[in-house]
């Protein structure tokens, strides 16, 4: 959730800090604020809402000193008000943390009884006042971090400035991502590399328990233990340039015209289109792998899901999938001869990282569908599948959960080969249709959007919405729900086209517009008659379906988006697009903030 940033510098740091507090702001935008050392004091400046309001604080009390550190917010405890805003400040120490102290109550309790004042509703201040505390018992800097930090149980990623040392910053993470950049006369600290790729490639990274002493000259980590160890530097692949959204009025829009492009990329990477075959990327032998765990959260387990289908009906493989955050609770009984698939746009997200972790003490292979390499859960994966979709800077994702279909189906089919359930002719067909995805995407996208424009403009006057759809369309109609409440804040909610008459059927009436995905497939028959049940209880039917599917629905719809005629294993693909537009350009009428919704953050990690 929350982006933090240090630098230890030469040159005076805030512009610095707010620059890359900018990169990291799809972490969290309730609040923001920086902290600096100069002339031997504290001092601060917060903002509640977003970056550009802590930019105008600043412009108006600027704000001096080489040594600094800086937070957006993601609020947990506490409202997102100024008040709330890190860095906290207690008797000259400065914090700022991401994630969330388990067992805050229980030390706030403890602290208020021997004499502290509380002035936050945050569980991170406990963290400034047990590092006064300690001070004032005598103990040294890092002897007081080290003794706090056995203290705290739950997710942290600190940073912490001593009023009385002015030329370090002291880090810890236990959860949360936490990097230290290596510079030039200088030292950098961030959530991620994308925040420090502006000021050095090369990169550090803590692991859970880890905590460090930085200052302008290098870093000291020390383990959980504090024992004194050595972690790799390593060079960063992400980009440094500031990403930006072009010709298009948002970044989600910018990203939905990216998807051919980005696609292109990803199936690249996993398919020889010489010889139309998919690459082996995974050291395993699926021949041999009994069944498949799969596990994700929003979106990314709605890809999943999608995936589940594929690995099962092409290479015949039981999966196994639920929720990262039931998953790790479930107690599933595992076999070390499975395998286990995480996906996760991040890389960092917290229940997805925890369930990996469960299936890796159970002794399964883990595999790790990201877009992010360096991330900790690419790091602790025994195979990492990048889904090379670039940033993304959007909330609500897009471009990354199509890039993701299509490492999950180059996978599948990759394995259905490997278990002789796929022949080669079946696999060069296979490999055929993912190859043709990108232009027929282009296609699509070029085609449509002036229909769903003006579809927008009806459904956002709806106050809820229903999406059906069947096979690998009913994970799909949850995402098309789940980009609508996400971005225009309209109820939807996406159901399999078959359990229509088991529940949902009671909300149909004459105001209830129902989205019906039904490319004309192995399903099409059935998804027809669920419309018909609709139309009988004057539902407003908005179909979305292939040229074959318009010719053969002969009901009457407030609207049909017609298609091409495409493969089964690229319709969700090219079916996400039309769904995606739509939750854009609905939530474009409604005048909501597209890119950076209301309580979302693009990065979860905290459970």
């Amino acid at each position: 959730m929350c982006g933090i940033v240090g630098i230890v510098g030469q040159q005076p740091v805030s512009e610095r800090l707010v620059y890359a507090l900018k990169r990291l702001e799809y972490r969290g935008y309730d609040s923001a604020g920086i902290a600096t050392i100069d002339g031997g004091a504290l001092d601060r400046r917060r903002a509640e809402g977003k970056l550009v309001n802590l930019e105008a604080r600043l412009n108006e009390q600027p704000l001096a000193g080489t040594i600094g550190i800086g937070h957006t917010r993601w609020a947990t405890h506490g409202a997102p008000k100024e008040r709330n805003a890190h860095p906290h400040f207690t008797a000259g120490i400065a914090v700022v943390h991401n994630g969330i102290i388990e067992n805050f109550a229980e030390l706030k309790d403890e602290l208020t009884a021997s004499g502290a004042e509380f002035h936050t509703e945050t569980d991170t201040e406990v963290v400034a006042h047990l590092l006064a505390r300690l001070r004032r018992d005598g103990i040294g800097r890092r002897e007081a971090m080290f003794a706090m930090l056995r203290r705290l149980r739950g997710a942290y990623a600190l940073a912490v400035l001593f009023e009385d040392d002015p030329l370090t910053i002291m880090a810890a993470r236990n959860g949360p991502p936490l990097a230290i950049g290596h510079g030039d006369g200088e030292m950098f600290l961030g959530s991620d590399a994308i925040a420090l790729a502006p000021f050095t490639n090369e990169i550090t990274y803590l692991i859970d328990g880890d905590w460090a002493i930085i200052d302008k000259t290098g870093v000291h980590i020390f383990d959980i233990d504090g024992n004194v160890v050595a972690r790799p530097r390593q060079v960063s692949s992400d980009v440094a340039y500031m990403v930006d959204k072009g010709n298009h009025r948002h970044f989600m829009e910018k990203e939905i015209y990216e998807q051919p492009e980005v696609i292109s990329h990803a199936l690249g990477h996993y398919i020889n289109f010489i010889d139309n075959r998919v690459v082996p990327v995974w050291d395993i032998d699926f021949a041999k792998v009994p069944n498949l765990a799969l596990s994700a959260c929003g979106t990314a387990y709605l890809a999943g899901l999608i995936g589940k289908y594929w690995f099962e009906r092409y290479a015949r493989l039981p999966v196994e999938i639920d929720v990262a955050s039931e998953f790790r609770y479930r107690e599933i009984p595992l076999s070390p001869q499975s395998a286990a698939l995480f996906i996760s746009q991040s890389g960092e997200t917290a229940d997805t990282l925890a369930s990996l972790r469960y299936c890796k003490e159970h002794g399964l292979k883990i595999g790790a569908v990201v877009n992010t390499r360096e991330s900790t859960i690419a790091r602790e994966s025994d195979a990492v599948f990048p889904i090379l979709a670039g940033p993304e800077i959007g909330v609500a994702s897009t471009k990354a959960f199509t890039c993701q279909l299509a490492v999950l189906a180059a996978l599948a089919v990759g394995a259905g080969r490997a278990r002789g359930t796929v022949s080669e002719q079946e696999e060069q067909a296979l490999v055929k249709s993912l190859a043709e995805m990108p232009r027929i995407m282009g296609q699509v996208l070029n085609s449509i959007q002036p229909k769903i424009e003006l579809l927008s403009r009806e459904l956002s006057k709806c106050r809820d919405v229903l999406y059906l759809g069947r096979g690998t369309s009913f994970p799909l109609a949850m995402e098309g729900a789940l980009k609508l409440k996400e971005i225009s804040y309209i109820h939807a909610e996406g159901y399999a086209a078959g359990e229509l008459k088991h529940g949902p059927i009671a909300l149909i009436d004459e105001n209830m517009p129902v989205i019906v995905i039904a490319p004309h497939d192995r399903f099409f028959d059935k998804t027809v008659s669920n419309m018909q049940e609709v139309a009988a209880r004057g539902g407003r039917i908005i179909l979305i379906t292939d040229e074959m599917g318009a010719a053969a629905s002969k009901l009457d719809t407030m609207h049909t988006i017609v298609l091409p005629n495409v493969d089964e294993i690229i319709a969700p693909m090219i079916f996400a697009l039309p769904i995606q537009l739509l939750a854009y350009h609905t939530a474009v009428v409604m005048g909501t903030d597209v890119d950076q919704p209301r309580n979302l953050a693009k990065s979860v990690t905290v459970e």
